[in-house]
């Protein structure tokens, strides 16, 4: 017989170490803790805070050396965080969306959602869903660019520190073209009907350009209202008859209505007052009861057409909403809230750095950008609950004193302000370890962000 092999010593299981987080901050990640493991969740903890404090590009390694742990984790930890941890981006979704209604929307208030859809550019064939779609921000005459096509679901929210509002993202929808999840309308529904599974009984009111208008929009569930922009060229029908009492099949519409420039020219125009884009106008609105049969069916819609006061003829904007209940002047305002998700995009990419991480495999593509959506969105919530201070754009007028109309805060000002409070965090006395010149400079510029 043969002496036993030596057998190699087990490594001790040690838990990764935990990131230097704000207390003001940690109080909201801890929010997300159910939604990951023991070991995962540090991590996330991490990529987030690195995130917020990297003033270089948010890759994924990016991520890392903004959390400081370059030096004590391996990159792999990070980049295996969206490719194979066991999380799930809908579930991070759903608590990210209690977090805002519970903060940031009155107890009982109806939630408005914005839907719209952007494009993040990709290059190469191993990308996974990565194609070529409509990108309005190419310039030329081919609006085309090739990447991974996402819609978005926010929640609007009002701030008191601000007079527009805020769109916050916690649904997310990758369009994959050539499979059934091709359809940015479904997509949008699903995200919805997500929405209104996580809070039975509050009233939603979704907001949408004219993309998301469809046959998908048929049996919306119970509290769920649309409101989008009517296309010139919509076939609409008078309000189904009452049933005759013969026998067959009752009708589900009435008559064919004429073309929407002759109805408008046929309506009764009333003068209001209308609120939208932060600015208080008046403006002549009629209202018609009909149907939108290709889309909405059998359910009744109300079309409200907006025209100047000066004009006799046609109109300049045409809304359709399955809220019957709401005011012409309330539908119109509701719709400009839309705006806001267009701001949120740009604010996610240009300032938050949203899709910089190079991604190709699934998991990873599917899970780094909602990821970085949704930093942005505790971002806001730190801000609007415990980071804003009255004497925050005084501070910003004294350090930049060419912005005299600066009177409050954008999503910069949150960002940089919270992006101090984690390198603060970083660099206190906890770390034994002398930071490098590096890490003094990263320090650096996170002060003079707000300058630039």
């Amino acid at each position: 017989m043969g002496l036993p092999r030596a057998t190699k010593p087990a490594r001790p299981c040690e838990q990764p170490p935990a990131p230097s987080t704000p207390e003001s901050l940690s109080g909201l990640l801890y929010e997300f803790r159910g939604c990951f493991s023991a070991w995962t969740f540090p991590v996330f903890c991490a990529l987030v805070c690195g995130m917020l404090a990297q003033t270089g590009r948010r890759t994924v390694c990016g991520m890392l050396v903004g959390a400081r742990l370059s030096a004590i984790w391996s990159h792999h930890r990070a980049h295996r965080f969206f490719s194979h941890s066991a999380w799930s981006v809908e579930h991070l979704g759903a608590l990210a969306a209690r977090l805002v209604v519970r903060l940031l929307v009155a107890a009982g208030d109806a939630i408005t959602v914005a839907i719209d859809d952007t494009l993040f550019h990709r290059r190469g064939p191993k990308v996974h869903a990565a194609s070529w779609f409509h990108d309005g921000s190419v310039q030329g005459e081919h609006k085309v660019g090739y990447g991974n096509n996402w819609v978005i679901a926010a929640i609007v929210v009002r701030l008191a520190f601000l007079d527009r509002p805020l769109a916050l993202p916690v649904g997310f929808g990758l369009i994959r073209k050539d499979s059934e999840e091709s359809s940015r309308l479904r997509a949008a529904r699903r995200l919805v009907e997500a929405l209104a599974g996580l809070f039975p009984g509050r009233t939603i009111h979704v907001v949408a350009d004219s993309a998301y208008a469809g046959k998908a929009l048929r049996g919306l569930p119970p509290g769920v209202t649309w409101t989008t922009r009517l296309r010139s060229n919509a076939a609409l029908y008078e309000l189904a008859p009452p049933r005759t009492g013969r026998r067959g099949r009752p009708r589900t519409k009435g008559a064919k209505l004429a073309r929407l420039s002759s109805l408008a020219d046929q309506a009764t125009f009333s003068t209001m007052e209308l609120t939208r884009y932060g600015q208080t106008t008046t403006a002549s609105v009629a209202v018609i009861s009909c149907l939108w049969y290709r889309v909405f069916g059998s359910t009744p819609v109300q079309v409200a057409l907006v025209r100047d006061t000066k004009a006799k003829t046609g109109y300049d904007v045409a809304l359709v909403t399955t809220d019957l209940s709401a005011r012409p002047d309330g539908v119109i305002a509701r719709y400009a809230t839309r705006w806001s998700i267009e701001v949120a995009i740009e604010d996610a990419k240009q300032t938050v750095g949203v899709g910089q991480a190079r991604n190709r495999v699934r998991r990873a593509v599917e899970r780094t950008v909602p990821f970085g959506l949704i930093v942005g969105t505790i971002a806001v919530c730190w801000y609007a609950t415990v980071g804003h201070h009255p004497d925050d754009i005084e501070r910003a007028r004294q350090i930049a004193p060419w912005y005299r109309d600066k009177a409050q805060p954008s999503v910069m000002d949150m960002l940089t302000k919270l992006r101090r409070e984690i390198i603060a965090a970083q660099f206190r006395g906890t770390d034994p370890r002398t930071p490098s010149p590096a890490e003094i400079n990263i320090l650096r510029l996170a002060w003079e962000d707000a300058v630039a």
